[in-house]
């Protein structure tokens, strides 16, 4: 809560229609490997998304408050930035008031993150690592900032001793282990078949510096959590969230030429 990483360069983004997925902090899911946003499935109150293997994505995240907010970013249960177990009060990204910031990888430096990308289970980050528990999410747990208001000037007096503030105390919120956590979040209402595909693999190092920022919370809870929930189009069709891939049925070998003459036409 000291010292939090900050994205420092805003994302261009070609803009497409989407549902909103937060109200402080709007989180949406870019295919990067195919250019293009992935739509969104609502399904039992759950969001839900269409991951391709092999593809690259990234998290973009749109603070759509006038304040400053810090993004604690989980991926398949495992805090973006730090590699720990996630849970909502630890490192995340500080959004400046209405930025659009686009997080293309775990965190590896101040300077380098490593990318995301879709792949079977076995292969992810969260199971190469033995916590494959809770892969198939990325959720984001939004803080808004402490505001203290700035002590008044003091009053010139004769022969006065100079001023002094009040010593700065630190915080008693100290964050605590919270039922909010996006690990927790991530667990509940686990659909029994069939089994999660797709997780995100730890990929190849790209040049992606940021900068670091003081931040404090105003509250040791989350303002708001939101989950995006992601596995390959047949696990999410066999669920019942995506309709049924479209079958054509099987026919003869197609004629380039296959009316010999006009027709008469129906009256």
């Amino acid at each position: 809560m000291k010292r939090l990483l900050a994205a420092l360069a805003l994302s261009t983004i070609a803009a497409t229609a989407h549902a909103q997925t937060g109200r402080l902090v709007e989180v949406r899911i870019v295919d990067t490997t195919a250019g293009r946003e992935l739509p969104v499935y609502g399904d039992r109150g759950r969001i839900y998304v269409p991951g391709e293997p092999g593809n690259r994505y990234s998290v973009v995240l749109q603070n759509r408050t006038g304040e400053r907010v810090m993004a604690v970013l989980s991926i398949d249960g495992v805090n973006a930035v730090t590699g720990q177990t996630a849970a909502a009060q630890q490192s995340g990204y500080v959004l400046g008031p209405y930025e659009r910031a686009e997080i293309q990888g775990w965190r590896k430096s101040l300077r380098e993150s490593a990318d995301f990308y879709f792949t079977e289970l076995p292969d992810s980050y969260a199971a190469r690592t033995g916590r494959p528990d809770d892969v198939g999410v990325v959720g984001v747990a939004v803080f808004r900032e402490r505001f203290v208001r700035p002590l008044p000037p003091p009053i010139a007096r004769e022969q006065s001793t100079p001023y002094r503030g009040r010593d700065e105390r630190k915080s008693e919120n100290d964050p605590a282990r919270s039922s909010d956590s996006m690990a927790g979040n991530a667990k509940s209402h686990a659909p029994s078949a069939p089994a999660q595909e797709l997780g995100t693999g730890h990929g190849e190092r790209r040049w992606d510096p940021i900068g670091t920022t003081h931040f404090e919370r105003r509250s040791s809870r989350p303002d708001e959590v939101v989950s995006l929930y992601y596995d390959s189009i047949r696990v999410l069709a066999a669920r019942g969230i995506l309709p049924p891939p479209r079958r054509y049925p099987q026919r003869r070998e197609p004629n380039a030429f296959p009316m010999g003459f006009v027709p008469d036409p129906r009256w």
